[in-house]
């Protein structure tokens, strides 16, 4: 089965034996996984039907159209985005029977355990410690900036396991259980006043090894798959003319025309322009992931939205003059997911800071553009060949 045509016949099928309206949603999403109709480009029985990624369309505008309830990706977006291309392309067979079923039905939220306090720009340099004791690993250390932590039940995790080779080399990916009585997750109050980031502290935890995803010491090239996801899971999401930030400004600029001057609408006109490009730009990496696997093209996307999020926001709040000033709500809270357009502009300004740090910072992902996309030469690093112990600290 490879057209269009077929497939919809096989969702019509799908449908009359599971009406959305008469089924509850966690029996349709299960079925609908089951059925291959969760992403089409994974394996049968695994959620998909090994057809090409673009088919994937065809699946989500035909249940979208008659109500079907989806899986609420935004909520659980690190497992949907990173930890499920991972485990798919490093898991056993029985890890990906295991995991991915839960977790694109979002009975199981996941969290990303990478980013240390003092591993953040250069996360190679991790220090979490991973010390095999028979058919289990012993893990201690801390991770920082972990988004729904609090909700999570399992976690993608990187450790050091040998920290006598240079740092890239020493590294094991793993998949932490977040129920483990040594995992303590703490919030991190932001700017914003919610605390959607965490710091995680991790004493005693044991992993089974057979909760390993690929070699041993082999953790930083099984890493770079969940990065270049991440960033495109960030800076590639579909969006309509219109979608994303550039949304509410434009909104404002026609429904108040008392606030217009001509400098603003020379900037909205140019930011309006750049975010349309943006947008295009994700539609073609979009196309590009159905012949592979993502690239560094992720990390110019993200850069782009981090961007363009901050100078949206900015513009906005100078738009609304005094009312751009004031804040809907200061309570301290743990949000399931990061709400932009559904709150105010001062939420919209603050919490866009943000976006120039997290999936890597707008620093990294320069210097991954420049060495990965446009072959300039590599900045010079000293501690390329030093074992992890002897790295200055």
């Amino acid at each position: 089965m490879t057209d269009a045509a077929e497939l919809r016949r096989r969702i019509q099928e799908f449908l009359s034996a599971y009406p959305p309206a008469d089924t509850g949603r966690l029996d349709f999403l299960r079925a609908r996984f089951d059925a291959g109709l969760a992403w089409v480009h994974f394996p049968e029985g695994l959620g998909g039907l090994g057809l090409p990624r673009s088919l994937q369309t065809v699946v989500d505008a035909e249940l979208e159209a008659t109500g079907a309830p989806d899986n609420d990706p935004r909520r659980i977006g690190i497992g949907l985005g990173m930890a499920a291309p991972t485990i798919l392309r490093y898991g056993t067979r029985e890890q990906k029977r295991r995991f991915l079923k839960p977790l694109w039905t979002g009975e199981e939220v996941w969290c990303q355990l990478f980013s240390e306090p003092g591993a953040g720009s250069d996360l190679a340099a991790l220090g979490t410690r991973a010390v095999r004791e028979g058919e289990h690993w012993v893990v201690n250390g801390q991770k920082v900036w972990t988004s729904s932590a609090h909700l999570a039940r399992w976690a993608i995790l990187i450790a050091r396991t040998d920290p006598d080779v240079p740092k890239h080399r020493g590294i094991t990916y793993f998949v932490c259980d977040m129920t483990d009585p040594g995992v303590e997750v703490r919030p991190l109050r932001q700017i914003t006043g919610e605390a959607e980031f965490n710091e995680v502290f991790l004493t005693g935890v044991r992993i089974p090894d057979a909760h390993r995803l690929g070699e041993v010491g082999d953790g930083w090239r099984v890493a770079q798959t969940t990065l270049n996801n991440e960033r495109v899971a960030i800076g590639g999401m579909r969006l309509p003319r219109e979608g994303g930030m550039i949304g509410p400004v434009s909104r404002t600029w026609r429904e108040r025309p008392e606030l217009r001057t001509h400098d603003l609408h020379q900037r909205l006109l140019r930011l309006w322009v750049e975010a349309e490009v943006a947008r295009l730009a994700g539609e073609r990496l979009r196309q590009q992931l159905v012949a592979g696997q993502p690239g560094p093209e992720g990390a110019g996307m993200k850069l782009a939205f981090a961007r363009l999020n901050q100078e949206i926001s900015g513009l906005e709040v100078e738009l609304r003059g005094e009312e751009g000033l004031l804040y809907d709500d200061w309570t301290m809270r743990r949000p399931e997911l990061v709400d932009f357009t559904g709150r105010d502009a001062g939420y919209r300004y603050l919490r866009s800071k943000g976006n120039s740090i997290e999936g890597g910072t707008s620093e990294v992902l320069l210097n991954i553009v420049a060495e990965r996309v446009l072959g300039l030469p590599a900045e010079p690093r000293t501690d390329k060949d030093l074992a992890w112990k002897d790295l200055a600290r």
